[in-house]
């Protein structure tokens, strides 16, 4: 009898652990969860695993919604500002995790509004600790250029661009990055350029504010662009820079915000981010130094460079 009561006692003891082992976890709410559940929300990806630009212009379903404050469980304030797309009405979501055995983890979140939608893939440590970030693809696209974003069994991560040309044929571009554990950086390892590229660059921060003595547009060909608007607050700049080299096999993009360090130097550098851009302005130009930013760009090619600001059009006389 004693044995069966021992037994029962047991058999209701394991089924009240393995009860709390599964309890539901949900990040919508105000208070954060705890770095371990908020990675536990997360399901598994089998790899490989591929997700379509189209896919994001679906509206996430509730039940994998994230809330601001869960998102400050792994994320500074700074990295979550800098990531979040513009306008009202953002909502972040879990798309799923891939572990590496004895390794990093990666988790895949993704951004929703009424008008636009990302993929960011975050690399944590066992310790649910940041190590870095990738951006990923976008929505809407641009024009008639399809993206595409993978991983393979590898832990590589691939954006790939495909166009159809007026012929018929397909032109693909690809960008394939693994996250250097030394640096802490995702690398690019690999580009394909497309056979076809943009002849004409489009602007993300053109139509802000640009009432800044230095802000305006600079220039070293159509594709060599940094970008220059009003920030948040005077102590700040909104910039975009955007680069082509090698032929167009080399491409560096960086958008964010710097702050004065001097009346005609600023300086982009954020926490938990290796990326230090500095802007020197002089007459007519600017000039950039970069420190890390291996990331942002190819390989071999840095954002180092100047250009020459693009006068405004003047508004011509009525009459």
């Amino acid at each position: 009898m004693k044995r069966v009561w021992g037994f029962t006692i047991l058999s209701f003891l394991l089924l009240a652990v393995g009860c709390r082992e599964k309890k539901t976890i949900s990040l919508q709410g105000d208070e954060p969860v705890t770095a371990a559940d908020f990675v536990r929300f997360f399901e598994p990806l089998s790899l490989p695993f591929a997700l379509s630009d189209t896919s994001l212009s679906k509206k996430p379903t509730d039940s994998v919604k994230i809330s601001t404050a869960n998102m400050r469980v792994i994320l500074a304030d700074s990295i979550l500002q800098k990531i979040k797309l513009k306008g009202a009405g953002t909502t972040f979501y879990a798309i799923g995790q891939v572990r590496v055995p004895d390794g990093e983890t990666y988790l895949l979140i993704g951004q929703h509004n009424r008008t636009q939608a990302s993929v960011i893939v975050f690399a944590l440590t066992q310790d649910n600790t940041l190590i870095n970030y990738l951006e990923t693809i976008y929505w809407p696209r641009k024009k008639e250029i399809a993206q595409q974003f993978s991983i393979d069994r590898r832990f590589l991560f691939s954006l790939t661009q495909q166009k159809k040309n007026p012929d018929g044929s397909l032109s693909e571009g690809k960008h394939v990055y693994a996250l250097n554990q030394a640096s802490g950086e995702f690398m690019l390892i690999l580009t394909e350029a497309l056979d076809e590229r943009p002849t004409e660059l489009i602007n993300p921060i053109d139509t802000l504010p640009a009432t800044h003595a230095l802000a305006g547009d600079y220039q070293n060909g159509k594709m060599n662009v940094v970008s220059i608007r009003d920030g948040r607050k005077p102590d700040r700049i909104s910039f975009f820079v955007y680069f082509e080299k090698k032929n167009g096999t080399c491409i560096g993009e960086l958008k964010g915000e710097a702050f004065w360090k001097t009346p005609r130097l600023a300086e982009y550098r954020q926490d938990g981010d290796p990326c230090v851009l500095q802007f020197q302005f002089s007459n007519g130009s600017v000039t950039l130094r970069e420190q890390q930013c291996g990331s942002r760009r190819g390989p071999d090619c840095l954002f180092d460079g100047s250009l020459v600001r693009k006068k405004k059009p003047r508004n011509k006389k009525k009459g």
